[in-house]
């Protein structure tokens, strides 16, 4: 019995390996994800290797995170989000907006959604240009300090204001903070920022699990918007943020330091749909 149950697995985990798999690709403002409907929980989820492979941009499809659409018993959809590591991690505020005109192409559903993701329940509507209106979690808590701001927006970051954004090496700076004592072995997500007006500022982020920069990070620019105004730099609760890859505002309300209504505001676009052998 035993031989035979052996059998069956190696058959089951041979032909597994041997599946075509169909995926679509989005990107928000050059944020790049690949978007796996996983209702049937076909998807092999631990392994790491598989997920590294598929975002590889060399030997796989490419992109910055992979993102599985799974069903909920309460909301509309469940969001499962990987690093291009191949590691579970954090939210995701660009493949957050973009699980949510994947939704919408599936028909899972019209122009709003609720949804769970790994820092609790969401609620995004979407209009008839893709453009995507995502609530991310209230903030309570804000570190300031005199070269930095820290503050979580459903993943770490770290703010810094720099003089010439042009000119700073994101990669390597970005790592060095990352990588410091400062943030242990956990690491954060790396933002520099230079302000264009009141409220608008340009953004560059270095992004853990990807340890590169990005075109675009919406925990980021979210958790900028955020630290501008802690820090006085706006007094505008709508703020406009220049990324490598586009344009993004995120809108809030303060209390008493307290930050909630906080939605993260931009483009989703379907890029192509495609099937590739695992």
């Amino acid at each position: 019995m035993f031989n035979i149950l052996l059998i069956i697995r190696t058959f089951v985990f041979e032909f597994t390996l041997n599946m075509k798999l169909t995926f679509y690709k989005y990107q928000g403002t050059g944020n790049d994800f690949i978007m796996i409907d996983n209702r049937t929980l076909f998807f092999p989820k631990n392994d790491t290797k598989l997920v590294a492979f598929l975002c590889n941009r060399k030997f796989g499809i490419g992109a910055d995170g992979l993102i599985l659409l799974e069903n909920h018993e309460k909301y509309d959809f469940k969001m499962v989000y990987y690093n291009s590591d191949g590691n579970e991690s954090s939210m995701c505020g660009n493949g957050g907006r973009s699980l949510v005109a994947f939704a919408k192409q599936l028909e899972v559903i019209n122009n709003e959604a609720e949804f769970e993701a790994i820092d609790g329940y969401h609620y995004a509507s979407i209009d008839e240009n893709n453009i995507v209106s995502l609530q991310m979690i209230d903030v309570d808590s804000i570190k300031i300090e005199p070269n930095y701001t820290f503050l979580n927006t459903g993943s770490p970051h770290h703010i810094q204001l720099v003089d010439d954004l042009k000119k700073v090496n994101v990669k390597d700076e970005g790592a060095k903070i990352r990588y410091s004592e400062l943030y242990g072995n956990a690491g954060s997500n790396i933002n520099f920022v230079s302000q264009v007006t009141n409220d608008t500022f340009s953004v560059r982020t270095y992004e853990r699990g990807v340890e590169d920069e990005t075109l675009s990070c919406g925990t980021g620019v979210t958790a900028v918007a955020l630290a501008m105004y802690a820090n006085h730099k706006t007094d505008s609760n709508k703020v406009k943020l220049n990324v490598e890859g586009g344009e993004l505002a995120v809108s809030f309300n303060e209390k008493n330091g307290s930050f909630s209504d906080v939605f993260l505001i931009g483009p989703a676009k379907f890029v192509f749909r495609g099937e590739i052998e695992i």
